[in-house]
């Protein structure tokens, strides 16, 4: 915004953390109830690109692998799903992704792509086909690092006593084997040694790496050039569509553990880290607005600002917080149900179409975004398929009071946790929980000691009855409502029983594409610049 913007006009933001997002809400429509269909990214954004809630396409898992786990995994968002992207290329779009994708990438061999953005309505693809993580850093907040080298080093000791106990067998006589058992086995636990120092180098080349559409062209990832590449990738993107209609996501790899930030703005918060990389997410968020300015494009460009879940309370090291916090909402990421995990920022901006500065609050889902695109580019919602979202325009221009949405649901993996139901009539907005997480400790508002809470098994508790809150006067989720403090206490659980059964009715069986099965690695799905494991390369200048 910096440089096309009279800094009078904007001296008032300059006390904000966030004064280009916070330039978007004002002069755009805000959204305070929108929700995500996932408190996980990989279900989140399948929902948000195709509309539908994830366990409609698969992309949930029963075993507890709550997102893609690997790049070099047979699942991913299915062939035969479509996205918005897919239907707007359809009416002459130029389409592009920049940033995370984390939605799967081959099938059968490691070139194949079948998951990949291009096979999903993308004209261009620049950025990480899976997602940033603390083990791309070598984080002690680890997602797979630290199991898999305690598991390595485990199995190491087990099979070195084994060794050591056949050797001593051998030559004391006690035991009749060949010595090649023992050679074998201490070659093994070698192995094993070795692979528990090596490991957190494996997952940094095979899971942290950038690609321009079907090449790789930067492995591992060299963090400093990737703010700087993001812009300038978005820059070229626009000058490059601007004479015609686009569709561009712009996918911050910000926000998210190792909270990379580049020199410029480490320590420039009063928040540590996490703010240092908010304040950096909020600046590039600037750069791209003015992009648009410098363009001609602002006028004519509808922009959308959200995140695909809340803050993870669990990242957590000592008395500093590196996942974010959800201010007055309950729980967080991964949290099936909780506000916390699935109230997200929505904010659209449209000079002279929107009205600046409208506060919506009607429940809302990023899986609007679906049928609102696809219509404004004047196409055709699919009829041969569950649409989950709603198109948004006549909320936003304020030619409809209320949202279409009555009863929105909320999943934890494959299992129903939580619904919402909007009683109009009575402008109330009930929530109603059947399954929520045990909080270690007790009380303490989140899963501490563990990544993510778990959405079944001991660690969760069922509600008979199920718990009950009136978002509309109890957004936190703090006073459970009971037949004695509310009258109408049986009528709603009763008609939200009803929704949820109508619902599942209309739900098809399809493979879980995060179930074990999808989501084990494989060497021969590994992506690689070179020849396997040796996966090195640095295909494209530094930005200027």
């Amino acid at each position: 915004i910096s440089g096309s913007r009279d800094r009078d006009n904007m001296s008032h933001l300059q006390r904000s953390w966030t004064p280009n997002i916070d330039h978007l809400a004002e002069f755009g429509v805000k959204l305070t109830q929108h929700v995500s269909a996932a408190s996980l990214c990989t279900p989140s954004r399948a929902a948000f690109l195709t509309g539908r809630y994830p366990i409609r396409s698969g992309m949930v898992s029963s075993t507890g692998h709550r997102v893609l786990q690997w790049t070099g995994v047979p699942g991913g968002l299915p062939t035969n799903e479509t996205t918005f992207a897919k239907i707007l290329k359809e009416k002459g779009y130029a389409t592009g992704l920049i940033g995370k994708w984390h939605l799967g990438l081959n099938c059968e061999s490691a070139s194949d792509h079948c998951h990949h953005p291009l096979h999903h309505g993308f004209d261009s693809f620049y950025g990480m086909p899976f997602s940033m993580m603390g083990d791309c850093a070598r984080w002690e907040l680890s997602e797979k690092r630290v199991n898999l080298e305690q598991k390595l080093h485990f199995l190491f000791q087990v099979l070195a006593l084994a060794t050591l106990t056949l050797a001593a067998g051998k030559l004391t006589r006690l035991v009749s084997v060949s010595w090649m058992p023992v050679i074998g086995s201490a070659l093994l636990a070698v192995f094993l040694l070795t692979a528990s120092y090596f490991v957190g180098a494996l997952i940094v080349h095979a899971d942290c790496f950038l690609m321009r559409n079907h090449t790789i062209t930067e492995q591992p990832m060299r963090f400093q050039r990737v703010t700087p590449l993001i812009l300038r990738e978005v820059e070229s993107f626009l000058k490059r569509n601007k004479r015609g209609p686009f569709l561009l996501l712009v996918s911050f790899l910000h926000v998210h553990i190792p909270l990379i930030t580049t020199k410029n703005f480490l320590g420039k918060s009063a928040h540590g880290l996490y703010g240092d990389n908010v304040e950096e997410m909020d600046w590039m968020v600037g750069q791209i607005l003015n992009a648009l300015d410098v363009e001609g494009l602002t006028n004519s460009t509808l922009v959308y600002f959200t995140s695909d879940h809340g803050g993870s309370l669990e990242n957590q090291l000592g008395n500093t917080q590196y996942g974010g916090w959800n201010g007055l909402y309950k729980g967080g990421k991964g949290m099936g149900g909780w506000e916390g995990g699935i109230r997200v920022p929505g904010i659209f901006r449209w000079p002279g179409v929107l009205p600046a500065g409208r506060v919506i609050g009607e429940p809302t889902s990023l899986m609007d975004v679906f049928p609102t695109v696809v219509q404004l580019a004047g196409g055709e919602v699919p009829q041969d398929r569950v649409i989950d979202g709603r198109d948004l325009l006549p909320l936003l221009l304020g030619t409809a009071q209320h949202s279409d949405h009555e009863f929105l649901m909320h999943y934890c993996e494959r299992f129903l946790h939580a619904a919402r139901w909007h009683q109009r009539d009575r402008g109330t907005l009930w929530k109603v929980h059947f399954v929520t997480p045990v909080f270690q400790p007790e009380g303490a508002g989140a899963c501490y000691g563990r990544k993510v809470c778990p959405c079944s098994g001991e660690k969760v508790v069922h509600h008979d009855p199920p718990l009950l809150f009136d978002l509309s006067r109890d957004p936190s989720e703090t006073h459970v409502l009971t037949p004695a403090s509310e009258p109408l206490f049986y009528q709603v659980l009763e008609r939200v029983r009803q929704a949820v059964r109508e619902h599942q009715q209309t739900l098809s069986p399809v493979p879980l594409q995060l179930d074990r099965l999808g989501n084990l690695w494989r060497p021969w799905l590994q992506p690689c610049c070179g020849p396997f494991p040796l996966c090195w390369c640095l295909r494209e200048d530094d930005p200027q």
